[in-house]
């Protein structure tokens, strides 16, 4: 009698543990979709966070987009916007200005709000920092001219 009651109890936490799974599934797409229909009026919008740069190890590999990365494009990795877009990044400290576009994403487990190409950082002046605290104007997603 106990293995049978066993055997119940441990069917219904797999039956609820995949079910949780699948709702969780739906309920993370269900977020990818509302904020894809977010992005569209992103336009505008202003992100405040820390920047860093692309290591050269990362020069010809393929981006998230599909294109390949050089590190003489200006090019950004952005987990928050979309991909195809464009935006002004400011270093706070200087404020120098860059326009890039998002082809890229980050690790998901990294706080920061963007990963420049070298000729980027480099017109930001923060080479030799590493870091810069920065704010990301959305432009939109055709090239500013």
């Amino acid at each position: 009698m106990r293995k049978s009651l066993f055997a119940h109890r441990h069917t219904a936490k797999l039956f609820f543990f995949c079910l949780f799974g699948i709702c969780s599934t739906h309920f993370v797409s269900a977020q990818k979709t509302t904020a894809a229909a977010k992005s569209k009026s992103s336009v505008g919008r202003v992100l405040y966070g820390q920047a860093s740069f692309y290591a050269n190890k990362f020069n010809g590999r393929q981006t998230a987009s599909g294109e390949i990365f050089s590190q003489n494009k200006y090019t950004c990795a952005c987990n928050v916007l979309p991909l195809g877009t464009w935006v002004r990044v400011t270093n706070l400290r200087n404020g120098k200005s860059v326009v890039v576009k998002v082809n890229d994403r980050l690790h998901p487990k990294m706080k920061r709000i963007a990963d420049l190409s070298k000729i980027a950082a480099k017109e930001l002046n923060y080479v030799g920092h590493g870091l810069a605290r920065v704010k990301v104007e959305v432009i939109g997603k055709k090239k500013p001219v």
